[in-house]
């Protein structure tokens, strides 16, 4: 499957406070997301929400943050039922570069070869509208190493680095992508046909690169992260993960 129209995607250590320069730039429209954002979420009411720039917490074993860290962004609310239930309403500009990946993250903290297992299986509803992609974002504890699963995707993005071709792994056929943002070495894998529920075994990813194609060692995965990374959302959309769960040995 052919990429669409690039969007690279810089340092994405997206869970350390960086750019909090533009926290107060972000302020007023934030404030305004805090009214239309928490509009958008489920009929029962969430048992947490937050329109702050960094907004997190952690429910039932998972961390939630609402992680609006790209330049040029817009409002964005988060919303949580648990950990594994959650959405966001953003509205971001039609412009380039990504403005946010609110995200769920589950801690791992072992070694590939000690892992026996690592999978998980999703369930969203995303928009027709937008450019963005749903996606894993996995890392090793030196944040060394970036490993993304694209799911399904939208409008004008696309991975970092160069094709290396395609392969099936982990249940679901990939199209391949090998890069470095200057911080860490990226490793793109999209799902070669959109999909808005399945499950992902992990680790088989994780072994071809580093025993397959010999990529990286033996590093320890720090955390799984399950999130959309959104591009632009003009006028306002809505992205729901209405199940997730991951799960190791």
């Amino acid at each position: 499957m052919a990429p669409r129209t690039l969007n690279t995607t810089s340092n994405r250590n997206r869970n350390r406070n960086r750019n909090r320069i533009t926290k107060a730039l972000l302020a007023p429209a934030l404030a305004l997301g805090v009214t239309v954002g928490l509009a958008s979420a489920p009929a029962s009411a969430a048992v947490w929400n937050s329109c702050d720039q960094w907004g997190n917490t952690t429910l039932n074993g998972y961390t939630l943050y609402n992680n609006i860290w790209g330049s040029g962004a817009g409002s964005q609310c988060i919303w949580a039922n648990s950990g594994t239930n959650w959405g966001v309403w953003a509205n971001h500009p039609n412009t380039g570069g990504i403005k946010s990946y609110p995200n769920s993250k589950k801690v791992i903290n072992k070694t590939i070869t000690s892992l026996g297992s690592l999978s998980s299986s999703y369930n969203v509803t995303v928009p027709a509208a937008g450019a963005y992609n749903t996606s894993y974002d996995i890392w090793d504890t030196d944040y060394d190493y970036e490993i993304m699963l694209w799911v399904n995707y939208n409008g004008a993005v696309g991975p970092l680095g160069t094709s290396q071709g395609n392969v099936t792994l982990g249940g679901h056929t990939w199209s391949v992508y090998k890069g470095s943002n200057g911080a860490n070495e990226v490793f793109s894998f999209l799902r070669t046909s959109d999909s808005n529920s399945g499950t992902v075994s992990i680790l088989p990813i994780l072994k071809w690169i580093k025993d397959t194609k010999g990529w990286m060692g033996n590093e320890t995965i720090g955390d799984v992260q399950f999130g959309f990374e959104v591009t632009s959302s003009s006028g306002g959309l809505d992205f729901v993960t209405n199940n997730l769960t991951v799960s190791s040995s």
